[in-house]
């Protein structure tokens, strides 16, 4: 197993996020053309949490039988066409029937990119998974980058997300063509159940993340609404909101290995905790712009590796096999990831867009509460 092998799963994260990161810095003016609350602009972005959760339970085998191969160089061509096309939807309803096959998706290249991931991991013997998912946050940073550069230039979001559909390609074949799949691991029981019910240890885990889950999702469907209606923006720093958290968060999960080895997966928990909460605070008194923007950043580095230290923390206990844990913590985390967020487009509605990120703040004490359960155990 090669350098090679690492540099096309980097690869393959950086794609995965890149199809699909274009469509979050333009929600603010998608949301206007739809005329539709945050509410209902909820209710139709959970057609890609429903998408996904549908793929991450069932689809497993059909994956397999695809091949990874097919599925790197062609979802990332597949994912923006999709969203492409719900940057013309006319209400909650459309957008929810057009992200649905684009969440099937997405969660059928999460699976590949991550399985990837830990075969190569396994294969060399070094840490991977963390920096493999910053390359999935640069791939984000990257395609909302674009989204703000071309508010900034009066691009449509339309036209924007068009051409974001051959560019997946190019980059696809550029960066995968000579793609090969790493070599299954050996008896490692990859294969899960459908669901695998939490623990109460788990639970402790997904506790443990929740806060970071959320504010994750939140800042990327929210954002640029926020820049929006609490400062006053401009649509392109709108964009630019989502790219600053994406790249904080990238920067961090590079360089979090080492921190992890250097101090216990407990201490980095709570500095990061830490981190959000002020992030959070931030981000909702934020009077202006610059501010605003400085707290998604912190929100960022907050939330960069508190997920990957609870599945670790997850894939190390002895209770049950460490597959069965990792999956029960995985799907029911899954879940606030994926329809927590949007909604929280209610919140937004009835209370507020600073209240969307408010909630954050009981769920970081939370994490912070149970954050002894990062502690090894002898």
């Amino acid at each position: 197993m090669t350098d090679q092998a690492r540099r096309r799963v980097f690869a393959g994260f950086f794609l995965y996020s890149f199809g699909y990161g274009g469509f979050a810095p333009r929600l603010g003016e998608l949301q206007r053309t739809m005329d539709v609350t945050e509410g209902q602009l909820g209710l139709g972005l959970i057609g890609a949490a429903v998408g996904t959760l549908l793929s991450l339970s069932f689809f497993g085998r059909l994956i397999e039988r695809i091949g990874h191969r097919r599925i790197l160089l062609v979802v990332p061509t597949l994912v923006p066409a999709l969203f492409a096309v719900a940057s013309h939807a006319q209400g909650p309803l459309s957008l929810f029937l057009i992200l649905l096959p684009a969440g099937l998706l997405i969660g059928a290249i999460e699976v590949v990119v991550n399985l990837e991931a830990d075969r190569v991991e396994h294969a060399q013997g070094k840490r991977l998974m963390n920096r493999a998912h910053a390359f999935w946050s640069f791939g984000f940073f990257s395609a909302g980058l674009l989204g703000a550069l071309a508010a900034r230039l009066g691009i449509s979001p339309q036209l924007q997300l068009a051409l974001m559909v051959p560019l997946g390609g190019v980059l696809s074949l550029l960066l995968l063509g000579r793609f090969e799949p790493a070599p299954p691991r050996e008896g490692n029981g990859e294969p899960t159940p459908h669901f695998a019910a939490p623990t109460w240890p788990i639970m402790g885990l997904v506790a443990l993340s929740l806060s970071a889950l959320m504010m994750e999702g939140a800042s990327f469907d929210w954002a640029a609404i926020f820049m929006r209606d609490a400062v006053g923006a401009a649509p392109w720093l709108g964009g630019s909101a989502v790219a600053t958290g994406a790249l904080a968060q990238a920067l961090a999960r590079y360089l979090a290995d080492s921190h992890v080895e250097r101090h216990s997966p407990r201490a980095v928990a709570r500095v990061l905790l830490t981190v959000l909460a002020v992030g959070v605070v931030l981000v909702v008194f934020a009077p202006n712009a610059p501010l605003a923007l400085l707290g998604f950043a912190l929100m960022g580095i907050g939330t960069s590796v508190m997920f990957p230290l609870a599945m670790s923390a997850a894939a190390q206990r002895t209770d049950r096999p460490a597959p069965v844990n990792v999956a029960a913590l995985a799907q029911t985390a899954f879940v606030a990831f994926m329809v927590g967020p949007p909604l929280l487009g209610f919140v937004a509605e009835h209370l507020g867009i600073r209240w969307t990120f408010a909630v954050g703040l009981p769920l970081v004490a939370l994490s912070l509460a149970v954050s002894h359960v990062l502690a090894k155990k002898r």
